[in-house]
């Protein structure tokens, strides 16, 4: 069973062309792999760091790093945009490549002056009323629109009551025998003793790697877990 600060997933590997034909994997590793998508782009940088960018986006980021404070307006954080909250839900999902910033439930403000005209929402306690100048710094109760007021203990993104396949090219969908069968013929494998099964856990280090590969491969499980241990 992978700890809260690992997911794992098992490799079936095609031993003769040395590549990863797919995966089996939990809801928790299929939970990681999704909320990838829903991480600040600001956030991908500075998990990838600048050097490991492509293209010019970590240029705007270090702008932002060495913009004097005497730029920015004062109700505005360099924060805001270089460390940039996570959504809603994010933190029931292990492994979500969040080192550098502590994932909570997502909280919400109003304004702290009981008489403004018009109360403001933020859900940064440090922003300030546009009608009155104030703080908007007092905690209120978020309540789910009815229709989604469904009991889930589960969290995450996806039912844990399958299991799932992850292609080498990161394409996801439940796993089946059929499937499974499907796919060796696709791939023209002939001979099933080539075939090899490999159990890999994934920590933050692969983490990073397979969001790296992912933006700049095709066969991102072969490029990052074929040697992981």
């Amino acid at each position: 069973m992978a700890s809260a600060s690992t997911v794992s997933m098992k490799l079936l590997i095609d031993g003769q062309n040395n590549r990863v034909l797919f995966a089996e994997a939990s809801k928790e590793t299929v939970d990681f792999l999704f909320c990838i998508l829903s991480l600040p782009v600001a956030t991908v940088i500075r998990l990838l760091t600048k050097q490991g960018m492509v293209g010019s986006l970590a240029n705007l980021y270090e702008s932002v790093e060495n913009l004097n404070i005497s730029y920015i307006l004062p109700n505005q954080t360099k924060e805001t945009l270089l460390k940039p909250r996570p959504p809603a839900g994010i933190s029931s999902v292990p492994l979500l490549l969040m080192n550098d910033a502590k994932t909570s439930e997502r909280k919400f403000f109003k304004c702290s002056y009981n008489y403004c005209q018009s109360c403001s929402i933020s859900d940064d306690p440090r922003a300030i009323c546009p009608n009155c100048s104030q703080l908007i710094s007092t905690a209120v109760t978020y309540v789910t629109p009815l229709g989604n007021q469904v009991s889930n203990t589960e969290g995450g993104f996806v039912k844990g009551v399958v299991t799932y396949m992850i292609m080498d090219n990161l394409v996801v969908k439940p796993m089946s025998t059929i499937s499974s069968i499907a796919l060796l013929n696709q791939f023209n494998v002939k001979d099933v003793g080539i075939l090899k099964e490999k159990v890999v856990t994934l920590g933050m280090d692969e983490a990073v790697k397979l969001l790296k590969a992912s933006l700049q491969s095709e066969t991102v499980l072969s490029d990052v877990l074929l040697n992981c241990k």
